[in-house]
């Protein structure tokens, strides 16, 4: 499966495609971020981020595209501005007919590191490495795209994925990282679900 990983953000938008096996194994594809000026018009920077995502699905053909959940933050101008990058790439991949998967940032943290509440350059670091890269992506809006397409390629069997990178686990059960991305997945249903009951 090919992956496009999108980190919405108006200023900066992350951009990365990765293929995953069925044996777990992960390679990147292409990574970059898209920029826009704070000084233009709002129309034209979402403009931007458009032309982008529709170029990167032209030229890489992926099968998903894994946006970043957005959530409230005390910075409502910065969640807008992350909202509406969002709605472009949803936008987008409903054009090309492609599905689209929502994941927390916790969620995304916990499926790399093994801890949701992991630092940006815990994140670069493990990307750096799983993905076994000379580099670390930078900016942080690149490795964190390309955790969100990982993320989604190991999120329908967390133990197996964690396996694939860490090393087998012990025979009584899951590692406290594998637990940490259990915990994260059922955290982020109960949120879910807390929401759409409201």
């Amino acid at each position: 499966m090919r992956v496009l990983g999108v980190d919405p953000g108006l200023t900066r938008c992350g951009l990365g495609v990765v293929d995953g096996d069925r044996s777990r194994r992960v390679s990147m594809v292409a990574v970059d971020v898209v920029m826009t000026p704070s000084t233009a018009d709002l129309s034209r920077r979402l403009l931007s981020i458009e032309e982008a995502i529709e170029g990167w699905i032209a030229q890489t053909s992926p099968d998903v595209v894994a946006v970043e959940r957005v959530f409230s933050q005390h910075n409502v101008r910065t969640v807008m501005g992350t909202a509406q990058a969002a709605g472009v790439a949803l936008l987008v991949a409903a054009r090309h007919d492609l599905p689209v998967a929502l994941h927390t940032p916790s969620e995304v943290k916990a499926a790399v590191t093994g801890s949701g509440r992991a630092e940006k350059a815990q994140v670069g670091a493990m990307i750096t490495r799983i993905l076994r890269l000379a580099q670390q992506p930078r900016p942080a809006y690149a490795a964190d795209a390309l955790a969100l397409a990982i993320c989604h390629l190991w999120r329908g069997d967390p133990v197996a994925s964690a396996v694939a990178t860490a090393g087998p686990a012990s025979t009584g059960g899951a590692t406290p990282a594998q637990q940490a991305w259990l915990d994260a997945q059922a955290a982020a249903r109960r949120a879910q679900s807390g929401r759409s009951g409201r």
